[in-house]
């Protein structure tokens, strides 16, 4: 499926970097010349409490912002989003398009047989991927975890290039950033983990680049095709 504009929405717990991951996104696709938005969406702003973030991206400009009802693309970036509920919507894909697409980070089935054939009957693709083993395994800290599921939308769906996360990665941590309130935290603690901005740099990409080919290969091999791009006539 090839669409002008896709809408992803990004539901995970305070402290996993679902805001800072939209925004990376969105700034991926403006170095890549398309158009993108990108907000968050959450209550208390604290660590484990639920935490929303929306990222749209397409080939015209975009006005519409804030939460996103109708999602081509859920992640669930912890398997509590699921499990305990922990989602401002309930089941955690209300409103997912038919022929869309659920990524969740987990290295275990979750979805209940009832989810599962829910999904199922609207044509909806599941990938899991192990994105905080992934995050560990890589750059050594599970604060990673958002940079697994930035790699992994992009494999499946190509709406960002390898070359423009690498661009929004540099002036995202490389640059003086002004964030706000649990993102500034959140962001400060990352580059405590690094003595060097280039270290955190690398890091961070390698693990973008290892879940983008892992999702990529799993894409290509399920025949999953949800693309921004312009419809061929037949």
């Amino acid at each position: 499926m090839i669409l002008r504009r896709i809408n992803i929405r990004m539901s995970g717990l305070g402290g996993q970097g679902a805001v800072t991951a939209a925004h990376v996104m969105a700034m991926a696709a403006s170095k890549d010349g398309k158009f993108a938005i990108s907000n968050p969406f959450f209550g208390a702003e604290k660590r484990m409490a639920p935490a929303e973030s929306y990222c749209r991206i397409g080939l015209r400009k975009i006005y519409d912002r804030g939460e996103l009802v109708f999602p081509d693309v859920i992640q669930v970036f912890h398997p509590q989003v699921i499990t305990m509920g922990k989602s401002y919507t309930m089941p955690f894909y209300s409103g997912i398009k038919e022929g869309g697409l659920v990524i969740i980070n987990t290295d275990m089935p979750l979805l209940s047989d009832e989810d599962v054939k829910r999904l199922k009957d609207l044509n909806v693709s599941v990938f899991n991927i192990p994105g905080t083993n992934i995050a560990l395994e890589i750059a050594g800290t599970e604060l990673a975890t958002n940079m697994t599921m930035i790699g992994s939308v992009a494999g499946i769906t190509k709406c960002v290039s390898m070359n423009g996360l690498d661009l929004a990665l540099q002036e995202r941590f490389g640059k003086k950033f002004v964030a706000s309130g649990g993102t500034a935290t959140l962001d400060e603690a990352i580059k405590k983990k690094f003595a060097k901005k280039e270290m955190l740099l690398k890091k961070n990409l390698d693990t973008v680049a290892r879940s983008y080919e892992i999702a990529a290969e799993w894409a290509e091999k399920n025949h999953v095709e949800l693309m921004v791009g312009e419809a061929t006539a037949a």
